[in-house]
């Protein structure tokens, strides 16, 4: 006969509860472990530098200021179209009885007969269809150098349009780095906002132990409580400002809004180059500087190109003609000749447009003398702005150090009935601030330095 089952003893039940609690805990730490790697693969990592050269290549904007450019660079192809001949082919169906047609159609017929000159026939003819076609060849000989003028500008232009562009992706750049450098400071305050929180969490458990042994009043919980209330509110608005910062940087760099991206913060930054160095480095990399000689090349060359309109312009043509009553009866004959023409008097509009080209060209020639001081000013605010920031960035420092450390002791003196609540909430306070003033120094460097960088030109 065979024995009843034992059930297991309370230690062995233990056993194989505790063993089973384990298993579970396995499974799941192992899945949440597994979540988080499968989101840090879901999120790309992105750097400063990447997130600026996307600004700069991959956003709707960028694409609208290439396609410019491209708009330009095709100017040129259609002003070097006036070096070549102008060839038009032209088909024409008429049919009428005015004399004057009828009687031109048939002597380009060559139908024209004696009995054409009656003059009934002349003052009344019959109606006619002339079907003409006809090839026409024109080709300026000399224009006073205005076609090669006219290349000269559209290249100008288009010279312009790319100085325009690599300032314009600068500035795309800039923004992408200061939507950057945004949520890295807001991540950094969120971190310190968490931080806070579980600080005063601490701090309520440790008011609430001294309320239990009698130390203290319940006024000391309530200003606790309120102090993690503030806290919490603190965090709520942290968390909201992210999240839209994270859209805006998604934005900049043209990616979806709820693009997931985990940013990688900026190594240790390079020390800031000798200030006359980077000034002489700015008035030849600089965009606008490029963009102002150029006006003032394309300004000159208007000049010209007003001037030229003075000189005779020759061209020659030719045309070759095919008439007839139909398209089987046509009958060829050509005209060749040479066209000299002379602007005598165009009622002082020539005159008056040479005389707005000169007042363009001085404009053009002190606007390139603004822009030069402008570059100084950038160049000179964004050295005195990035050593501002470096100073504020080591004070942030010390100030959080020194600040850590004297809520340690306010705590300490706190639990031996030494300070009160309130010196515990103001030593919290001044820790929180001064963590978040060293963040946003630190980040102040970093978009500063990029600054500095757009403002040499070289960004």
């Amino acid at each position: 006969m065979s024995s009843l089952p034992q059930w297991p003893s309370r230690t062995r039940r233990g056993a194989c509860v505790s063993a089973m609690q384990w298993t579970r805990a396995g499974i799941l730490a192992g899945a949440v472990m597994a979540a988080i790697a499968a989101n840090a693969r879901a999120q790309e990592m992105v750097t400063l530098a990447e997130a600026m050269a996307r600004a700069r290549s991959a956003t709707p904007a960028a694409r609208a200021l290439a396609s410019a450019s491209a708009e330009a660079d095709a100017r040129v192809g259609e002003a070097r179209a006036g070096y070549l001949p102008r060839i038009d082919l032209r088909e024409m169906v008429q049919r009428g009885d005015q004399p004057v047609f009828v009687f031109s159609s048939l002597l380009s017929q060559r139908r024209f007969a004696a009995a054409n000159f009656a003059v009934a026939q002349l003052n009344a003819p019959s109606p006619l269809t002339n079907i003409r076609t006809s090839l026409s060849v024109e080709q300026s000989i000399f224009d006073g150098g205005l076609t090669r003028l006219a290349v000269q500008g559209a290249e100008l232009s288009r010279d312009i349009a790319a100085a325009e562009r690599v300032g314009a992706t600068q500035d795309l750049a800039l923004a992408a780095a200061q939507a950057f450098v945004r949520v890295l400071q807001l991540e950094a305050a969120d971190r310190a906002n968490g931080a806070a929180l579980a600080a005063a969490h601490s701090d309520l458990e440790r008011a609430r132990a001294r309320r239990d042994a009698g130390m203290v009043t319940d006024a000391d919980v309530l200003a606790v409580d309120v102090h993690l209330a503030d806290v919490r509110q603190r965090q709520i608005a942290t968390a909201g400002d992210l999240a839209v910062g994270r859209m805006q940087l998604a934005d900049s760099l043209g990616l979806p809004l709820e693009a997931p991206l985990t940013l990688v913060r900026p190594v240790a930054l390079p020390p800031v180059p000798d200030e006359n160095a980077l000034l002489r480095d700015a008035l030849v990399a600089r965009a606008d500087r490029q963009q102002a000689d150029l006006r003032v090349s394309l300004a000159e060359n208007a000049r010209r190109a007003a001037q030229a309109r003075f000189v005779p312009a020759a061209a020659v043509q030719a045309e070759w003609e095919f008439n007839g009553s139909s398209w089987n009866a046509q009958r060829s004959s050509w005209v060749f000749g040479a066209q000299v023409q002379v602007n005598l008097f165009a009622g002082f509009g020539d005159a008056a447009r040479l005389a707005g080209a000169r007042h363009a060209e001085s404009r053009a020639a002190a606007e390139r003398e603004q822009v030069d001081r402008r570059i100084e000013m950038d160049v000179r605010a964004a050295v005195a702005r990035l050593a501002a920031a470096r100073a504020r960035e080591e004070a942030g420092r010390a100030a959080l150090s020194q600040s850590r450390e004297s809520q340690r002791i306010v705590r300490d003196r706190y639990e031996s009935g030494l300070a009160t609540v309130t010196d515990v909430l103001r030593a919290a306070e001044a820790a929180l601030d001064a963590e978040s003033r060293a963040s946003a120094a630190e980040m102040d460097v970093i978009l500063e330095a990029v600054a500095l960088e757009r403002a040499r030109g070289r960004l």
